[in-house]
């Protein structure tokens, strides 16, 4: 497999019986759904939540871009940007810093690689750096996902992230950093307390 090659099976947009079926079961999970038809309506829907002055950390995400929610949040709108103020600092003596400013943030933004039919969130990392905020440090999550994510089985997922997403993402990679990607950690998110996990689900694909 080439890094452009990917599987029709990761790409077709979910079927209107198989997104209320997900939804349902997702909100079974304590997570709260809504449905997009688009990206322009997606990005509304992401920052019709978000009070102004709130703490927002957008973590590294193709959907987020490419729906033009980072955009919003880090060039000058109306919220206080995690990842500015986390990346103003230094790695080399500031880690920890960065860490605890990008990890608890009042919202955390960001994507899944994979929605699974009996409603598990599985996300993958490099690095792990977004995953602490989506399990526990962040006040808030929003998620924003295409259908074409939705997956039957957590096996599924398992294989879309790895024969799809890491695909992808390493041609991105080496595209914009000259290296390699990999997956360095997988979280999955089989449920959570109310109120805290959000999802925007887009009736169109986009992201990996």
């Amino acid at each position: 497999m080439t890094t452009t090659q990917t599987s029709d099976r990761f790409t077709a947009l979910a079927d209107e019986q198989t997104l209320a079926v997900t939804v349902t079961a997702l909100e079974e999970h304590g997570f709260s759904v809504e449905i997009a038809d688009d990206l322009d309506s997606a990005r509304q829907a992401v920052l019709a939540r978000i009070p102004h002055g709130a703490s927002v950390m957008t973590n590294t995400s193709v959907t987020l871009a490419e729906t033009g929610i980072a955009e919003a949040i880090n060039d000058g709108g109306p919220y206080e940007s995690a990842r500015n103020k986390m990346f103003a600092l230094d790695f080399a003596t500031q880690a920890q810093q960065m860490k605890a400013i990008g990890g608890q943030p009042d919202y955390a933004l960001g994507s899944v690689h994979a929605i699974t039919g009996d409603g598990t969130l599985v996300v993958a990392s490099a690095s792990g750096s977004q995953l602490a905020s989506y399990a526990w440090g962040a006040a808030n999550v929003i998620f924003v996902a295409g259908t074409q994510k939705l997956v039957p089985t957590l096996e599924a997922a398992r294989e879309r992230v790895y024969q799809h997403s890491l695909v992808l993402e390493d041609a991105r990679a080496i595209a914009a950093y000259g290296q390699h990607s990999q997956v360095g950690k997988i979280l999955e998110i089989h449920a959570e307390l109310p109120g805290r996990i959000h999802i925007v689900l887009i009736r169109q694909a986009v992201g990996f």
